[in-house]
């Protein structure tokens, strides 16, 4: 209880009726000052708590949405350019960053290599195809010119494997100082390690959080520094890896991560977030985890701020953006609508409370196909339009030679499609 509302007692009560310091006159004059100054102190910016008022966060949806066939077509046409061996002919995992002078860099997590050839394929089938030879990577980069065009492949793969029978996924990057308040800009880039296992884990078990630096602007990989261990959780499903999205806000960067939900009883996943300054995210002890209260060092319990295991929560990965005052996540939607239709959330903090989910969507998806993976692309996005990404495959593809093969068949299955969102605002 403060002292304003603690019951007066002994001389302050004599006080008020001697029309002294206590007198109700007085008592109100204070009561005011006080009122003021605690209106002083919620403008200023609070470091411990991010919350946003209401008239700076307002609910979000998406208003309308068309195919962004430019950029579909583009990916197709560098993955079917048979001018190399070495170079991207598809991948899921879509992630970008805006690099300095106007290139963009493109991550994406498996990867096939090799030539593409014209239809039909060995099965007779219309569709573009790969050989059973062709090679698989873990993960690779793809630059774009100034201009848009997809220039290059970079050397594959981008980040090695950490040990046999595990492999790295890279997820969001960004740009920042090399340390906080520096002049030096590198790339970070946030990493998923997984580990072969049995089934369900047919895509990985998974084991930790890391971060690479890349140099600017010859995107050298300089390290990769672990920032959070999930080996010693017993359960794979409350391993929890960040990254799969970042979000700028004041000096922070918020960083959005998730479990993996592997039973029919949990037909979604759960969000998770942490921050770090600006220029902080390759130091392990600069991240702090919300516990649920606060901003906690890492060795505190996270706690999910969205996910209910049944009809609300993320898939695997997600993808946030910020509007104004309001933070929206996208991502598949829960149970069987998750292999075609994007839903979101909105919230006034990236700590939540979020609500939804709102009207989904379902783009437009190849024969006997599923989406999932949807990815802003803050780079290619302005003027009141979000440029989104959503990985697509078959329904049933697994981790085995057999899945490779039904990707070879058809090389649409693996590409990364777009779309352009326009998002509601109250009037």
């Amino acid at each position: 209880m403060s002292q304003a509302t603690r019951p007066l007692t002994g001389p302050a009560a004599a006080n008020r009726q001697r029309g002294g310091p206590g007198s109700p006159v007085l008592w109100v004059a204070l009561l005011a000052v006080l009122a003021c100054a605690a209106v002083l102190l919620t403008a200023l910016p609070d470091d411990e708590d991010d919350r946003k008022g209401p008239a700076a966060c307002t609910a979000r949806g998406v208003e309308s949405w068309r195919p962004e066939t430019g950029l579909t077509g583009a990916f197709a046409a560098y993955g079917d350019d048979a001018a190399r061996d070495d170079d991207w002919s598809g991948g899921d995992g879509t992630h970008s960053v805006k690099l300095p002078g106007g290139r963009v860099l493109w991550l994406f997590s498996d990867t096939f290599l090799g030539r593409v050839h014209p239809p039909p394929n060995q099965q007779g089938k219309p569709h573009k195809w790969r050989d059973g030879g062709a090679p698989m990577v873990r993960n690779s980069g793809v630059v774009t010119s100034p201009s848009g065009a997809l220039e290059r492949t970079l050397p594959t793969p981008l980040f090695a494997d950490p040990a046999p029978g595990q492999w790295r996924w890279p997820v969001a990057a960004k740009v920042e100082p090399r340390t906080p308040g520096g002049d030096e800009q590198v790339v970070r880039v946030l990493l998923w390690t997984r580990a072969a296992g049995p089934a369900p884990w047919i895509f990985g078990v998974p084991a930790a959080t890391e971060v690479a630096t890349l140099t600017l602007p010859g995107l050298a990989l300089e390290g990769i520094t672990q920032i959070s261990d999930q080996r010693g959780v017993a359960d794979p499903e409350r391993r929890v890896l960040y990254g799969t999205t970042t979000v700028d806000d004041g000096g922070w960067t918020y960083v959005f991560g998730g479990n993996d939900a592997q039973t029919a009883s949990r037909p979604s996943s759960h969000a998770y977030v942490a921050r770090v300054p600006h220029g902080g995210l390759g130091d392990p002890s600069a991240w702090r985890y919300w516990d649920g209260r606060a901003w906690s060092r890492a060795g505190a319990k996270p706690r999910s701020v969205l996910g209910d295991d049944d009809q609300k929560g993320v898939g695997s990965a997600f993808t946030v953006v910020r509007d104004g005052g309001t933070y929206v996540l996208f991502t598949m939607a829960a149970g069987a609508r998750g292999l075609t239709t994007v839903t979101s959330y909105w919230a006034c903090s990236p700590s939540g409370p979020w609500y939804g989910p709102g009207k989904g969507f379902a783009p437009p998806l190849p024969a006997d196909s599923a989406a999932y993976n949807p990815q802003a692309h803050p780079a290619l996005s302005g003027g009141g339009r979000l440029v989104l990404s959503y990985d697509v495959n078959a329904p049933d593809a697994t981790a085995t030679a057999a899945g490779q093969a039904n990707v070879n068949r058809n090389v649409e299955l693996y590409r990364p499609r777009f779309v352009t969102l326009r998002l509601s605002r109250p009037e």
